[in-house]
């Protein structure tokens, strides 16, 4: 499953599904959580599960309320039709575990939101242990603020504070410690399409592989940040052709600067995100 946008759209906004679902975006989160408030949840819950029964040319995903919020019954009831759950609150493998054992085998693949609680922190090297239930691993920069008495998360210019910037890379390395796609938090400034492009693009660079959004608007800016370019895609193809014409080696020189077997291993990454085969 290709996941480099993934859309938000209220699951009490029924109106809205099939604009998200044409927006381009790889995959869309049907919410059930922090978007509905609580006298609309029993209507939302009805509303995504009329559409999710209907035919789809998108990858749905629902968010389900937290494990203990007495919902989940009726929630995974909804999200075993999906594609995927997203999972707010997440605190490692056991939150993981108990969304299984209430959906049984027909459970859809998991995205954890894994930084939401204090306790959350502590625990992102362990989902390596239910990593066949996930699809990704993903972050938020809202409620954990919230959770600690925090004033904001983010400096004037829009930058993460220190102690989130440690929360973002906590979550990015228990991602590719899971093996699992690493899929970067929203961008809150909807209008602002500049920022919007280098935050997307700066996440790219450091190693997520894709990136939720809060409007349609987003996910063509999304959808380039993490679509590797042609530029990007032939020096990929150099890399892994070079190695091929020089089998067991493991450190060659190519154009005039040394690579070895990480850099392989990169270039291979950067093909398989591009869906481009390897040549050589």
């Amino acid at each position: 499953m290709r996941l480099r946008s993934l859309l938000f759209v209220p699951g009490d906004r029924p109106e809205r599904f099939a604009k998200a679902a044409a927006s381009g975006a790889d995959a869309i989160i049907l919410d059930l959580e922090d978007s509905v408030a609580p006298a609309a949840k029993d209507d939302a819950t009805q509303a995504v599960a009329d559409w999710l029964a209907s035919p789809r040319e998108v990858s749905a995903f629902v968010r389900i309320n937290p494990v203990d919020s007495g919902r989940l019954a009726a929630d995974l009831a909804v999200a075993r039709s999906a594609d995927g759950i997203v999972l707010p609150k997440a605190e490692g493998c056991v939150t993981v575990g108990a969304v299984v054992e209430h959906a049984g085998e027909a459970c859809p693949p998991i995205l954890p939101i894994a930084t939401e609680t204090p306790c959350a922190l502590f625990v992102l090297g362990d989902y390596r242990a239910v990593k066949a239930h996930l699809c990704g691993l993903t972050w938020g920069a809202e409620d954990l603020p919230a959770a600690i008495g925090a004033l904001t998360a983010r400096e004037p210019d829009g930058r993460y504070t220190a102690p989130y910037e440690m929360v973002r890379a906590l979550a990015l390395f228990g991602a590719h410690a899971a093996g699992v796609a690493a899929i970067e938090t929203v961008y809150p400034a909807i209008r602002d399409s500049d920022g919007l492009a280098a935050y997307a693009q700066r996440g790219a660079r450091d190693g997520f592989t894709g990136m939720m959004a809060i409007h349609p608007s987003q996910v063509p800016v999304i959808n380039a940040a993490f679509s590797p370019d042609a530029e990007a895609i032939a020096a990929a193809h150099a890399v892994v052709e070079a190695f091929a014409r020089q089998p067991g080696a493991g450190a060659i020189q190519l154009e005039g600067r040394m690579v070895d077997l990480p850099h392989l291993k990169q270039a291979r990454g950067l093909l398989a995100r591009a869906g481009e085969p390897e040549r050589g």
